[in-house]
């Protein structure tokens, strides 16, 4: 789909979906968010933001029961999921068909990509139990979050104590041996807040190599987590907050052979995860000026088992100081408009230690302009720009321009964002060193553009609303995988990507909440090939449907991978182009407050029992059924 006929098509969806919908009621129940924080270096009302963008809440999870975060992904307009096997396998996302490194992701204010993992964040790993919020901003976001942003951000919060002193536990057991067990203890009041949480996961998995290829061997998976986040407010204009986490991950995995693919063996990993934070917020005058400094570390140690006795070991550090100040004022007289004026500086460390000694350390200091106007109750603009000062690459500046139009009388609202990115080589494409890989310290940045339009459209007496928005994506310089022992190489030419998004938000009845998804996405890279695991189609479908005043809940998800392309290898590594079938998968959740501190639930999951692949030989979680108890106290 070329981009005239993309955005054309786009238009004339927004404007039929305009034609058709009544105006909507001026009392509505909230089927999206109030508040986000992603999308801009501040808080903002989310019917302000131009930049397209999904926000899942800990009731998503919940009626889901989603237990590993990538499982919800899925029905996140613009995302793919691939999945290399069974849960605790390499598990990456693509947003509107960019490179799993090019989505930032952040967990309570920390930047978890991992130095030592092409600055990826692996979501194989991540469970959802502790998990508060996750906010998806799809484009290019560098200009408020610099190089790994060029895709966008998926920012994670989770809980935070409130109230008096309470405890949850939670016992699950099901499917290839599956068992969970988590604790938490929270509370707050005015001043303070604490959440303290324990996880374990464990699963006897199934082969990451495909069964269909004649793979038995199961590949198991263990998880332990454990979170701290805490504050407090010595003064009613000065508070700090603290948060850190740390997950330990051992999982066996299979081999990979050049004319088999993926094949059984003793292959295994072990990975341990550290995140902080701490930072302090003053503000003053009554909150219009607000000033916020802070200091995060991540350090990551991944250790890969080839089954034959080698070991290799990469170790990732990241440390980063950052500065915020935000100025809010009002000109009623002039537009009737609320400003909003933000600074930011970082200073950030990236360093790997790899196998063999290798390795390497990289600095950069970023410095973030970022202005929103809200005028007329219907109009808002934000302009942001950033300038990066890299120790190893040339000086990159990047900006992004969003804008938000509402009119309330036919519950309608028009956005658009166009922003640019750069994404920096990974210091292990820099200096990394394994039995199929070989670093090249002379490779460029990335640079990256996004466009994206749509229109928010509420209907039913603003009981349904209708997302509809179309995107252009172009990236130059992309860094791909050359020749065996792979390097990596900066491609000549850019890469597109084109695609159309609609998402449907409905409240049916007083209990039952319907939603639905539809990503049309094509991409290719310079020479005009298809972007691997990258599917044309994906849709999803939930019906949410609480019943016995809310005791009760039903869940019924479904998900749809359409065909895509994946990359097979011959017994010399000579690549060539294979298709995937696409597939559909059916998961149903159930539970039952018992009393008000005990509940059972339960969950299906692939009910179908479907077969599939997402990458190329490798294999796919089959039909699942599990059971448990939470208690609250």
């Amino acid at each position: 789909m070329q981009r005239p006929a993309l955005l054309l098509s786009t238009a004339l969806l927004s404007t039929l979906a305009a034609a058709a919908a009544a105006p909507a009621a001026e009392e509505q129940s909230r089927l999206l968010p109030e508040l986000v924080v992603s999308a801009s270096l501040v808080e903002t009302a989310f019917d302000t933001v131009g930049s397209s963008m999904t926000v899942i809440d800990r009731r998503d999870l919940d009626n889901r029961q989603a237990r590993l975060v990538s499982d919800v992904l899925r029905e996140v307009p613009g995302l793919a999921v691939t999945r290399t096997g069974g849960p605790g396998t390499q598990t990456r996302l693509h947003i509107r068909g960019a490179e799993g490194n090019h989505t930032l992701v952040v967990i309570d204010g920390i930047e978890a990509n991992d130095p030592a993992g092409g600055s990826e964040f692996d979501f194989g790993q991540l469970l959802a139990e502790d998990i508060e919020r996750i906010e998806v901003v799809r484009g290019a976001q560098s200009a408020l979050w610099g190089s790994d942003a060029i895709g966008g951000v998926v920012n994670i919060t989770t809980r935070r104590g409130e109230g008096p002193l309470s405890m949850r536990l939670g016992l699950e057991a099901g499917s290839r041996n599956t068992t969970q067990t988590s604790g938490n203890l929270s509370g707050g009041g005015e001043g303070y807040h604490y959440a303290f949480s324990l996880n374990r996961f464990r699963t006897d998995g199934i082969s990451a190599a495909s069964r269909r290829n004649g793979n038995t061997e199961e590949d198991a998976f263990l998880n332990k987590s454990a979170a701290a986040k805490f504050g407090f407010s010595p003064l009613g204009i000065l508070s700090f907050d603290f948060a850190g986490r740390i997950e330990r991950a051992e999982a066996e995995t299979d081999g990979f052979a050049g004319g088999t693919g993926a094949v059984d063996d003793a292959s295994s990993y072990a990975y341990t995860r550290r995140y902080g934070r701490g930072q302090a917020t003053l503000k003053l005058f009554d909150g219009a000026w607000e000033h916020r400094l802070g200091a995060a570390i991540t350090d990551t140690d991944n250790t890969s088992f080839d089954g034959f006795g080698g070991a290799f070991a990469n170790e990732g550090r990241k440390r980063k100081l950052d500065y915020r100040t935000s100025l809010f004022f009002d000109t009623p007289i002039l537009a009737q408009a609320e400003h909003t004026l933000t600074l930011a500086a970082e200073a950030e460390k990236e360093r790997l230690t790899s196998a063999f000694a290798l390795g390497g350390e990289i600095g950069n200091d970023g410095y973030v302009a970022e202005y929103r106007v809200n005028a007329f109750s219907r109009l808002s603009v934000s302009a942001a720009f950033r300038f990066d000062d890299n120790e190893r690459f040339d000086d990159a500046a990047t900006y992004r321009l969003t804008a938000s139009y509402s009119l309330p009388e036919w519950g309608t609202r028009f956005k658009a964002s166009h922003g640019t990115g750069v994404k920096n080589p990974t210091l292990f494409e820099l200096f990394g060193f394994t039995t199929g890989f070989v670093g090249n310290p002379n490779l460029r940045p990335e640079h990256g553009r996004s466009f994206d339009a749509g229109v928010e459209q509420r209907f039913w007496d603003g009981r349904a609303v209708l997302d509809v928005t179309g995107f252009a994506n172009r990236i130059d310089d992309l860094i791909g995988l050359v020749g065996f022992p792979g390097t990596s190489v900066n491609l000549p030419g850019t890469s597109k990507i084109e695609g159309i998004e609609l998402a449907l938000h409905m409240q049916a009845t007083e209990g039952l909440r319907l939603g639905a998804s539809y990503t049309f996405s094509d991409g290719e890279d310079a020479a005009g090939r298809a972007l691997v695991r990258r599917p044309r189609h994906i849709a999803s479908a939930n019906a949410a449907w609480r019943f016995a005043g809310g005791r009760g809940s039903l869940n019924l998800g479904l998900k749809y991978n359409g065909s895509s392309i994946d990359t097979r290898f011959d017994a010399s590594f000579t690549p060539s182009p294979v298709r995937l079938d696409g597939y559909w998968l059916v998961d149903l959740a159930a539970s039952y407050a018992l009393t008000d501190q005990v509940e059972v639930f339960g969950r299906i999951e692939n009910l179908l029992n479907h077969d599939y692949q997402e990458a190329f030989t490798y294999g796919s979680v089959g039909f699942g059924a599990f059971a448990g108890l939470r208690m609250r106290y």
